[in-house]
C-alpha cells in the first residue's frame, strides 16, 4: 500500500471517528404539516422559551429546530389553534433522540458520537408529533349581537365564591 492511499484510509477513518451517526444522516430541523377540522384555524407555537417562533392559519406546514444548540439542547414547543366558535386546543411538540443516534452509534461514531459530536449538533433528535391533524370542539358559550352571553359549565367546576353569582334558567 502506498503512503497516499494509507494517508487517505487514516483521514477517512479520523473523519468517521470524529462524527456521530445522527449527525451523518440527521437534519437540524424537520418539517410538520398542521391541519384542523374545520380548516383556517389560527395557529401560534412558542418555544420552551415563550418565544414565538410561528404564527399562521391551518392548513400548513412548519419547520422547527430540533435542537437550541447547546449541550444536550432538545427543543419543545406549544402548539396553540383557535378560531371563533370553537373551543381552543393547545398540543406539545416534543424532542427525543432518534434511532440513528441511539443504534447508529454503535456502528459509526461510538462514544464520541454519543457524548460529543451528536449532543451539541442537534440532529440527534426527531419532533413528536411528525404531523398535527386537530379537530377543535365546539364552544360552550357564545355571544349574542345583544351581548349576552350563556355559559354551561359543569357546578363543581364553579368556584364556591362564585356560585352566589348563578342563576337557574330551566331544565335541559
Amino acid at each position: 500500500m502506498t503512503l497516499k492511499a494509507t494517508l487517505s484510509a487514516l483521514l477517512a477513518l479520523g473523519t468517521l471517528a470524529l462524527t456521530g451517526c445522527a449527525s451523518i444522516v440527521g437534519d437540524s430541523n424537520q418539517t410538520i404539516a398542521i391541519s384542523s377540522t374545520p380548516s383556517q384555524a389560527h395557529i401560534a407555537i412558542v418555544d420552551e422559551t415563550g418565544k414565538q417562533v410561528f404564527e399562521g392559519q391551518t392548513p400548513t406546514t412548519v419547520t422547527l429546530a430540533k435542537s437550541d444548540g447547546s449541550y444536550w439542547g432538545g427543543k419543545d414547543y406549544r402548539l396553540t389553534l383557535d378560531k371563533p366558535g370553537y373551543a381552543p386546543l393547545t398540543l406539545n411538540i416534543s424532542s427525543s433522540p432518534n434511532g440513528w443516534y441511539l443504534a447508529g452509534n454503535l456502528v459509526f461514531g461510538g462514544l464520541i458520537g454519543w457524548f460529543v459530536v451528536d449532543p451539541f449538533s442537534g440532529k440527534m433528535y426527531s419532533l413528536s408529533p411528525e404531523a398535527v391533524d386537530a379537530t377543535l370542539g365546539t364552544a360552550v358559550s357564545s355571544t349574542s349581537d345583544d351581548g349576552h352571553k350563556l355559559n354551561v359549565v359543569l357546578l363543581e367546576d364553579v368556584p364556591p365564591a362564585q356560585r352566589g353569582n348563578l342563576r337557574y334558567l330551566g331544565q335541559i
